[in-house]
């Protein structure tokens, strides 16, 4: 997939590994690139039906074991839709994003095309694509198993349009910013997107499925729509929310790159083992010799202090002779003691 105004700064002084956006020195042309754009897009139309076929057929398979079954368990359901989807989406994606970056989704496509990774035209041919294969995947599954359809999205009991509309917000922005980060940007872990991305969209669906039916991508809330016939009223929640989710995720990497993010905690992402941490135990070690050697020399510093000016001298002074021994000890008369009073060859001990 070409990259949209996207350039590589080889300035060793540029901290940023990435691409860094801005604009060329010749400004391209929209259609300068539209054979590899239509390609893009079938591709991308063909991938998005693999994934909501596959995920589409996991709510069937739910439902209709959920109506036949004795004793059917709403927890055991969600988990089942969750795994549908999230496994769906993280096979999907390794898949294709090699071929077509593996969007799958109108609203993740708005916010390539917001941060400069993919141009117009094709952002409105893979909105086009992905809404076709949403609704390619909802009739292959309406035609092959009994039932209704049972992938539309809809509002729980109590669950109000301004609260759907912000479920759908929140779960659609953190997919994008998923894709962002972990796709968008090139890092040691990119080769590993699609596994993060599928966990955002399990993670995700185990929050609002029941509440919404986790959308999070209009095309796949409009392709079981078109084929039922729509049923509910409620289907602009489902573009309005991620809409808004998409706008929200952009945004918020938008600043990550503005302020720089990788400055704060520079090399996560390297292998080399070298830049591991050191044993823990040598911490300890160090942390015990400095303190032992810290009170050595505080014992030392304090018996100078105490020993006087003469320091280890201090207990080998002559000792002083009493007042009333200093004539007989030293043959003196009381006018020639000694004026320190001090024996002449007093032992100092």
């Amino acid at each position: 997939m070409s990259f949209f105004r996207r350039s590589r700064n080889n300035d060793p002084s540029i901290a940023d590994p990435n691409y860094r956006s801005g604009p060329p020195t010749t400004k391209p042309s929209w259609f300068a690139s539209i054979k590899d754009d239509v390609c893009a897009a079938l591709l991308e139309y063909a991938g998005t039906t693999f994934f909501l076929l596959l995920a589409y057929g996991g709510v069937q398979a739910s439902s209709t074991e959920a109506a036949t079954s004795a004793q059917p368990s709403n927890i055991e359901r969600v988990m089942y839709i969750s795994l549908s989807f999230g496994f769906s989406l993280l096979a999907s994606v390794w898949l294709f994003y090699r071929v077509t970056g593996g969007l799958f989704n109108p609203d993740v496509s708005l916010a390539l095309l917001l941060t400069g990774v993919i141009g117009p035209v094709r952002f409105v041919l893979y909105c086009i694509a992905q809404l076709l294969g949403g609704i390619t995947a909802a009739a292959i599954i309406y035609a092959l198993t009994p039932g209704p359809l049972a992938s539309n999205t809809y509002l729980a009991p109590g669950v109000n349009r301004a609260q759907g509309v912000f479920i759908e917000m929140f779960i659609t922005s953190a997919l994008v910013l998923a894709i962002l980060m972990l796709a968008a940007e090139k890092h040691n872990a990119t080769p590993f997107a699609p596994v993060g991305i599928g966990l955002t969209l399990f993670v995700c669906h185990l929050w609002a499925v029941y509440y919404t039916g986790a959308g999070m991508n209009t095309a796949r809330s409009f392709g079981p729509a078109v084929v039922t016939g729509f049923p509910y009223d409620s289907q602009w929640i489902y573009w309005l929310g991620p809409f808004l989710g998409s706008l929200l995720g952009s945004g918020f990497y938008t600043i990550l790159k503005h302020i720089k993010y990788w400055r704060f905690n520079p090399g996560q992402d390297t292998v080399d083992f070298r830049e591991s941490p050191g044993d823990p135990m040598n911490n300890v070690k160090d942390a015990v010799r400095r303190s032992i050697s810290s009170a050595s020399r505080s014992g030392r510093s304090r018996s100078r202090s105490q020993g006087g000016p003469d320091g280890d001298a201090a207990p080998y002074r002559e000792k002083n002779v009493p007042p009333h021994e200093r004539s007989a000890a030293t043959g003196m008369h009381n006018g020639d003691v000694a004026p320190d009073g001090v024996r002449p060859n007093d032992s100092p001990v």
